[in-house]
């Protein structure tokens, strides 16, 4: 790849990290937000990398008899080597995508793939607040579901928030959240069955407030994560749709 090549290619990637990490909040789709500053850090390195290779003189001329039998070589072969390889363009797609397109955000088709996040035994529960309905993330839900032994959420209205990940041919569904440890390729999921509803489109995102469906034995590994539904209300997508927090919303 010829040196010019090179230095677009650098300095075309450092402004695309630098616009998704620092312009917008795309780099949320990718990896945690812990990471953003490395993510800006590396988006100025490769930026100034390019720029230095675009106004660095090129190294001393080759001596002519030797780059003479380079030509000789190249023309008996009927090839220039001094071309850049038609597959080398390819590598501007992803710099250009970070500008132009993003990738599309992970969502159901992800969730219905990847392995379940499995929820931490918790020995311990603090009494529920008396807040009706009770905001509570899908890993709270199902520990107080499935471990807590005072039995907690029975019967108390909850909302759940999350988007929709189809369950299979019978028509049901789940609410979902896909959960980054670090990035998107260790993403992992957490979902809720939810009954009482038809299912809305794949990856909308929901509030739903209900009450537990009683199947399995509360408390205990044999109860269903599940909600009977009372309502459902679309939502815009959260800052932070990548981790299996209380929802936070643009200021």
């Amino acid at each position: 790849m010829k040196r010019p090549v090179q230095a677009l290619l650098l300095a075309l990637t450092g402004t695309g990290l630098l616009h998704t990490a620092l312009i917008t909040d795309i780099y949320l789709r990718y990896v945690k937000a812990g990471l953003r500053p490395l993510l800006i850090a590396s988006g100025a390195v490769l930026l100034l990398l390019g720029l230095a290779a675009a106004i660095t003189r090129r190294p001393a001329q080759e001596d002519p008899g030797h780059a003479h039998g380079h030509d000789i070589a190249g023309d008996a072969h009927g090839h220039d080597h001094s071309a850049t390889p038609r597959i080398a363009w390819l590598l501007f797609l992803p710099a250009l995508s970070l500008l132009l397109h993003a990738p599309p955000a992970l969502g159901a088709y992800t969730a219905a793939r990847s392995n379940d996040k499995p929820v931490a035994v918790q020995k311990g529960f603090a009494p529920l607040p008396a807040t009706s309905p009770l905001p509570l993330t899908l890993t709270d839900f199902t520990k107080r579901v499935q471990q807590d032994r005072s039995r907690a959420v029975k019967n108390r209205a909850v909302r759940l928030t999350g988007f929709v990940t189809p369950a299979g041919e019978d028509g049901g569904w789940y609410l979902t959240r896909i959960i980054f440890s670090c990035c998107a390729a260790d993403s992992q999921t957490v979902k809720v069955r939810v009954y009482g509803s038809e299912a809305p489109p794949a990856d909308t995102w929901l509030a739903v407030t209900g009450t537990w469906h009683p199947r399995g034995t509360l408390g205990t590994r044999t109860a269903e994560a599940a909600l009977d539904v009372r309502d459902v209300r679309p939502v815009a997508p959260p800052v932070n749709a990548y981790t299996d927090d209380l929802p936070l919303t643009p200021s």
